[in-house]
């Protein structure tokens, strides 16, 4: 009798064993295609992940910007990217991301998740982004054809939420530099700044925008209200290059005598 109770305790001690692996061998094995539904789900379309190959850990694809659902506009990241999520300390999962042509060293992104709270870490790194990419977005994007350089720079990053509430820490710097647009017969534009900055008071971050040189001038602020982004912007011509920036100020924002009102949100 003893026996037996050992025998069927065994039995059903190697089923739960044998399940067991078999779930973790399938969690493994997640095939990368399926971070495609989320990350098309998560913005609205704007960013595809096509031609996935390997698992959900350790895999590689095509990043696309589109513009939306039902659009036509694409543009792809040359190279492709490869990424590799793994677990690291204090409950994060680690995201390192490979873009051949945009970064020399990955970038590596902390995510961690708990009950009513969430958590991104992204290490300073700085990345090098073609202007045409936005192409694919549709418009204005597509309108404006920008050219020039992209640097996306940080010396750390994190967002946290905690019960619906969302608090950023750190700082985040776009530059684009010696930028053209076929809007536009004077070239190159100008280069600019844009720095996404801390809160005094915590939450979201705030925008400020400036000019570092040329003959379009664009100064601006904004913050997240509301959960949307509200940006005013003021965009002026050089002295005596009004008549070859006139169609593209009337294109960016609204008229204000020799001004263009640029207002997001």
């Amino acid at each position: 009798m003893r026996g037996a109770v050992v025998s069927s305790l065994a039995r059903r001690w190697a089923i739960a064993g044998g399940l067991l692996g078999a779930g973790l061998t399938l969690l493994l094995c997640l095939p990368a295609r399926w971070l495609a539904w989320p990350l098309r789900q998560l913005t609205q379309e704007h960013l595809l992940l096509v031609n996935a190959g390997g698992t959900v850990w350790r895999g590689h694809g095509d990043l696309v910007f589109s513009g939306g659902k039902d659009s036509r506009t694409r543009t792809a990241l040359p190279q492709g990217l490869r990424w590799r999520l793994q677990p690291g300390g204090l409950g994060l999962l680690t995201l390192s991301i490979e873009a051949p042509c945009c970064t020399t060293t990955p970038l590596q992104v902390g995510v961690g998740l708990g009950w009513g709270t969430g958590e991104l870490r992204v290490a300073p790194v700085r990345v090098h982004w073609p202007p045409e990419l936005l192409h694919g977005l549709g418009t204005p994007w597509n309108t404006l054809r920008l050219e020039g350089r992209f640097e996306i720079e940080t010396p750390g990053v994190r967002v946290a939420w905690v019960q619906g509430r969302t608090t950023f820490d750190g700082a985040l710097r776009f530059r684009l530099l010696e930028l053209s647009s076929r809007m536009a017969t004077l070239r190159p534009l100008g280069s600019y700044q844009i720095d996404l900055l801390a809160a005094d008071s915590g939450g979201l971050p705030r925008i400020e925008m400036a000019t570092l040189r040329g003959d379009l001038r664009i100064d601006g602020q904004g913050q997240w209200v509301g959960g949307r982004l509200r940006f005013r912007g003021v965009a002026t011509a050089a002295p005596g290059r009004e008549a070859a920036l006139a169609n593209l100020l009337n294109i960016i924002g609204r008229r204000s005598g020799d001004r263009s009102v640029i207002l997001l949100g």
